[in-house]
């Protein structure tokens, strides 16, 4: 299985991201070329082989309008004060910048998806709706076109899997546009949540928001380099300085196909008080709330009443939340909880080419076998633009 590991020793930032996923392309400068064509305003980006502590890697530069963009503190590379002129402060302004660009459909949905879950952590952080929100740092063009870069790299590589090591925050404190923070800033702080990370003794902000948010939106999974057969390897470098070398690496290579252990928590309680509607509410807001699965069984209650088991399966980091909302939005006086070994194949979803055009399509692999379906909100888009079956567009999607 085609995986890439990031090892985040030194956090993570747009730039560094961008960096290490450009060293690992076959074809460098013409992403270079493809990147500079988009059309972003003004924008011009370049790739600098720059050393860290006797280490040779890439720095992204990126000009507006002939000025460079260096980083602020709360943002990018670790540098210093930046000049940030160019704003797209609200979530709308950076909605219709990436609409007008020339992407493909998936990256463009990946960079929005980025930015709704920067928008949804300064939403959390400063008390207001998203619409609300100005970005300040992550709103300017270099950080646009970072976000852009990591998602078009990525549509490039099309790993099968990509893990991430725990995450090195830094330590004491930064300055934004809001003040003085202490690191990691309030916004990537819950970005990171459910996320393994660490501080320690360098003195700085190693993870932006757009870092984290970039790494939250694309992992498979958090932890240890796996084995795998590395082929290639790639060093983004950050701006600044320190005794540690300020990098970001990217590793690249096969692991074997095979089945995940994924150990989880099953939550379940009895219910005979609930209307139909109440109870396919509660399961809605379940799942949106992160719930891995969510099912009822019919039973029979005492003082021989009908009613539910309702059940929940989650991540055992996710057990308070799901407590939360089956008190919240459940009749029920109390939850049992039982431990569950889950065996899992590997997923992941990429985008096909097929006769009606991009398709996103989900696989999984392992145990010596593989399956794969397109993504039913693809099919029920055409079909419903069509007037055809879900059946008839799924006969014309196949080659």
């Amino acid at each position: 299985m085609k995986t890439l590991y990031l090892d985040c020793q030194m956090g993570a930032a747009g730039d560094m991201l961008t960096a290490a996923l450009w060293e690992l392309l076959p074809d460098r400068e013409g992403f270079l070329r493809r990147m500079n064509a988009l059309g972003l305003p003004g924008v011009h980006i370049e790739a600098r082989h720059v050393f860290r502590c006797g280490i040779g890697g890439t720095c992204f530069a990126v000009t507006v309008d002939g000025e460079e963009e260096c980083a602020a503190p709360h943002e990018h590379s670790h540098a210093g004060h930046g000049s940030h002129h160019h704003h797209h402060g609200s979530l709308s302004d950076i909605t219709a910048l990436v609409t007008s660009l020339p992407l493909p459909e998936s990256v463009r949905a990946h960079v929005l998806a980025v930015y709704r879950l920067l928008a949804e952590a300064e939403s959390a952080v400063h008390g207001v709706s998203m619409e609300q929100i100005h970005f300040h740092e992550i709103g300017t063009l270099d950080a646009v076109a970072d976000i852009t870069a990591v998602c078009l790299l990525l549509e490039e590589l099309k790993p099968e899997q990509i893990i991430v090591s725990p995450v090195h925050v830094g330590s004491g404190h930064v300055r934004c546009a809001h003040g003085l923070l202490p690191v990691p800033a309030p916004a990537t702080a819950l970005l990171l949540q459910g996320i393994p990370l660490y501080g320690g003794s360098v003195q700085g902000e190693l993870c932006t928001p757009t870092g984290a948010a970039l790494v939250k939106h694309f992992a498979s999974s958090f932890g240890p380099l796996p084995s795998m057969r590395v082929e290639r390897i790639g060093y983004g470098m950050g701006q600044k300085e320190f005794e540690q070398a300020n990098c970001l690496r990217a590793l690249w290579g096969e692991t074997e196909t095979g089945a995940n252990r994924d150990d989880a928590v099953e939550l379940c309680c009895n219910v005979d008080d609930m209307t139909p509607e109440a109870v396919a509410f509660a399961t809605e807001e379940l799942l949106a709330g992160g719930a891995l699965d969510v099912w009822t069984l019919s039973a029979g209650m005492k003082k021989s009443r009908p009613g539910i088991l309702l059940c929940v399966l989650c991540q055992a980091c996710d057990r308070e939340n799901m407590l939360t909302l089956l008190f919240r939005h459940t009749s029920t006086l109390g939850v049992r909880e039982y431990p569950c070994r889950r065996y899992t194949l590997h997923r992941f979803e990429r985008t096909v080419s097929t006769p009606l055009g991009d398709l996103r399509q989900k696989v999984s692999r392992g145990y010596g076998v593989q399956r794969s379906k397109y993504e039913y909100e693809d099919l029920a888009r055409l079909a419903r633009q069509t007037h055809c079956s879900l059946a008839d567009i799924l006969r014309q999607a196949e080659p």
